[in-house]
């Protein structure tokens, strides 16, 4: 059996004396591991480096097998090497990718917003803002979307400035009264209202984070969230 399909590379670990277990996250074929031979070597290993894109053919006997990979470079990130904030959050979407999606299911919308999110990384004053929206529809791609468009309690669209941790829905503030201690803030940013600033970024992650950790984590199993995800949330604090 064989395929072949474009991804980003997601991890890369040594294999034997020179081969390399990769796992790649596929247009068509999901978040997919397969050995590439020769792995380690000088000509290869510069290819096989988180983030990249690369064009993959996938080779063996059963589908259930994990069969090898021969791969050639579509696009190299290799210069975010130089910009440590967006080095971490490349490295936050490839452990999140990793930690979230089942193995061999196709996520095509979440491949090209994934694609399209690394493209941007380190790129103007904007990505920052882009990775907080790829990590929404992370969360709705998987079955946790938000509901933004409206309040929960009075159905209004105006003036919405919390999310309820219970349904994932918008409160408008006039309407949250005494239980807005108990709401998540809600940053203008996520409702298309201008540019993020520190503290709304800030508050943006908090949002998503909760319901990463208390949604998505939990119905996972144990596992924490990566640890990759909490240092670019740490540096972007530093920066901020």
């Amino acid at each position: 059996m064989d395929w072949r399909d474009e991804g980003a590379l997601l991890s890369v670990r040594s294999h034997g004396e020179t081969a390399a277990i990769i796992e790649v996250f596929t247009a068509e074929h999901g978040r997919h591991a397969g050995v590439v031979r020769g792995g380690t070597s000088r000509k290869v290993a510069p290819i096989l480096q988180p983030g990249a894109q690369i064009d993959v053919t996938w080779r063996g006997r059963l589908e259930e097998h994990i069969g090898t990979f021969t791969v050639e470079p579509i696009r190299s990130r290799a210069g975010l090497l130089s910009d440590r904030l967006a080095l971490g959050a490349l490295n936050s979407v490839c452990a999140l990718l990793h930690f979230a999606l089942p193995e061999r299911e196709a996520h095509p919308d979440l491949y090209a917003a994934s694609i399209a999110l690394l493209n941007q990384l380190g790129d103007g004053p904007n990505w920052v803002l882009a990775y907080l929206r790829w990590e929404l529809f992370l969360l709705e791609e998987l079955g946790y979307g938000l509901d933004l468009t409206r309040c929960a309690v009075t159905g209004s669209r105006d003036d919405l400035a919390f999310v309820s941790p219970k349904s994932g829905r918008a409160v408008a503030r006039g309407a949250a009264g005494e239980w807005a201690d108990r709401l998540l803030p809600l940053p203008a940013c996520l409702l298309g209202q201008g540019p993020a600033s520190p503290e709304e970024t800030r508050q943006g992650l908090s949002l998503t984070g909760y319901f990463l950790e208390h949604r998505l984590a939990h119905d996972l199993g144990t596992r924490p969230l990566p640890e990759a995800r909490r240092r670019f949330v740490e540096m972007l604090a530093r920066q901020g």
